[in-house]
């Protein structure tokens, strides 16, 4: 099959996402959209629910076209009909992990202006600790059984509105169809930034569509119109899962087996064992998780066509196994919440291991050194990419957009490729300190924060090391405060006090204490000397 089966991109089918939300619904009607615990939702459901919440958004409440709304759940279908259901609102969607922590909540929920929130019930007690602390003045909460048979919330004094209320009361209003563009704000999309907290890309309807579309002409005829079940065990709040479960399968008609919690692999396995699923969105430690239970090797693999992987590094032993064991080889891209997030996307059956592809049409990549300038060919440089699924810029921060911007509008991504003869990219490295957790981007800046404002720290230091299960896992070096001091001790109260501002993934796996941390001539910590 050639590379990609498309060599233009159009557009001009859907103006906006509410046209290709509502162009699905009436074009797959009965077919199933969404299976979550084991119920099945169509299409036209899914039209009628997200319209509802919809309607109930425009005459209930005191929201407006382009005020953001968070959404914190887990993959359930209510992610599905609120998302739909605020963009065919008209609003924007704050994307928010259910991980985190009252510190991390109350800044995206700050720094967005979020005036409304869709979240789980089990997390009420912690937002009605911090609900003083944001501008929230509508809460939506939901049950993960909710809709197979309403559930109790629990009472913490927080005025939320039931979801299933919400779907009820909004049966009964007339949704009015809100008028939005490519160009409108779409999503908040919130990714790290070098001092620490993370800021808000800002992703248009026009990237998502574009990006939904360049991977659709990429991935070619594995992926046919109308058919398959493509397992969702990625949370649908990182943008990767979101814009291949909410975008791309539901533009083409395809289920989306939603998997609500996928660290239970017991569970996830008895999940896929009932399904003839024909793809699966994944990443390397879940590849290499499920290759090593018994249960999962016994499942039929006979539909299974198309595995993409993202988010981190593809090695070759889980790319090997996987295939050994499910018959289908893994196409391995790239991307970024900047580009919403793909960039490049090797092409099934055209894999080259190793490599993360060729760029997705329409989108121009090039290798840059430290003067901006493109490095000669064979060598490395900080990948670049202009194309139609980059951000607007980041959410009220334009000296940050500024300084990921090239003067000709490409975006500097701060990794370091290679291009082959073929035309094919390597990720070689870093520029920036991220480190990768299971696929969750943990920024160092972040941690040594909070680790400073320990009183038995006197300064730290935290890098990325490697990790067989989780592929990369936070190491912090510390410089006790004081010179006598009992480490066990020390490292017990520091986990402590990390477990209570920073999301599970985010704490240190492994704490060395050091009498002093390299540093260059001016005094800058050299975390490569640490590496």
């Amino acid at each position: 099959m050639p590379y990609d089966i498309d060599t233009k991109l159009t557009l001009s089918q859907y103006p906006s996402l509410i046209d290709l939300i509502e162009q699905s619904c009436e074009r797959y009607q009965d077919k199933p959209a969404y299976i979550c615990q084991d119920k099945c939702s169509s299409f036209t459901e899914i039209e009628t629910l997200s319209r509802h919440f919809a309607a109930y958004l425009q005459h209930r409440t005191e929201l407006k076209p382009g005020d953001r709304i968070a959404i914190q759940l887990p993959n359930i279908t209510q992610f599905v009909i609120a998302a739909y259901g605020a963009i065919r609102a008209g609003l924007v969607l704050v994307n928010t992990n259910p991980l985190y922590t009252e510190r991390e909540l109350i800044h995206q929920f700050n720094d967005s202006g979020a005036k409304a929130l869709v979240v789980l019930s089990d997390l009420l007690p912690t937002l009605a600790k911090v609900i003083n602390s944001t501008r929230l003045s509508l809460v939506i909460s939901t049950h993960l059984q909710d809709l197979i048979s309403p559930q109790i919330h629990p009472k913490t004094g927080l005025k939320n509105v039931e979801f299933c209320r919400v779907l009820a009361e909004g049966a009964k209003l007339a949704y009015s169809r809100c008028h939005a563009t490519q160009d409108s704000l779409a999503a908040l999309q919130y990714t790290g930034g070098t001092t620490g907290l993370s800021k808000g890309a800002m992703l248009s309807h026009g990237n998502l569509i574009a990006n939904a579309l360049q991977c659709r002409s990429r991935l070619g005829d594995t992926l046919v119109e109308g058919e398959g079940i493509y397992v969702a065990p990625l949370p649908v709040y990182h943008i990767y899962a979101f814009l291949l479960n909410l975008v791309l399968f539901f533009e083409r008609g395809a289920c989306s087996l939603l998997i609500a919690n996928p660290r239970d692999i017991g569970a996830l396995i008895k999940t896929l064992a009932k399904y003839p699923f024909t793809g699966f969105a994944g990443l390397n430690t879940l590849f290499v998780a499920l290759c090593h239970q018994q249960e999962f090797k016994a499942l039929d693999f006979s539909h299974l066509k198309l595995t993409i992987s993202g988010g981190t590094a593809l090695t070759q032993t889980a790319a090997s196994l996987w295939q050994q064991i499910t018959g289908c080889t893994i196409s391995e891209g790239y991307g970024l919440s900047e580009t919403s997030p793909v960039v490049t996307l090797n092409a099934p059956g055209q894999e080259q291991l190793g490599t993360i592809g060729k760029p997705l049409l329409e989108t121009r990549v090039k290798l840059l050194d430290e003067e901006g300038h493109e490095v000669a060919p064979g060598q490395a440089g900080e990948l670049a990419v202009k194309g139609p699924q980059v951000m607007q810029g980041y959410w009220q921060q334009p000296e940050e957009t500024a300084a990921v911007m090239t003067q000709d509008g490409f975006f500097k991504t701060g990794d370091i490729a290679m291009v082959t003869a073929a035309g094919l990219y390597k990720i070689v490295d870093r520029k920036k300190d991220m480190i990768i957790v299971s696929g969750f981007n943990v920024y160092p800046n972040e941690v040594e924060e909070v680790l400073s404002r320990h009183a038995s720290v006197l300064e730290c230091a935290v890098i990325g090391v490697e990790d067989e299960i989780t592929g990369e896992a936070v190491k912090a070096f510390i410089v006790p405060a004081a010179p006598e001091f009992e480490a066990a001790a020390t490292e017990a109260q520091l986990l402590a006090h990390c477990r209570e501002e920073l999301a599970a993934y985010k704490i240190p796996k492994i704490i060395e204490f050091v009498p002093q941390l390299p540093k260059s001539t001016v005094g800058k910590i050299l975390r490569r000397a640490l590496r």
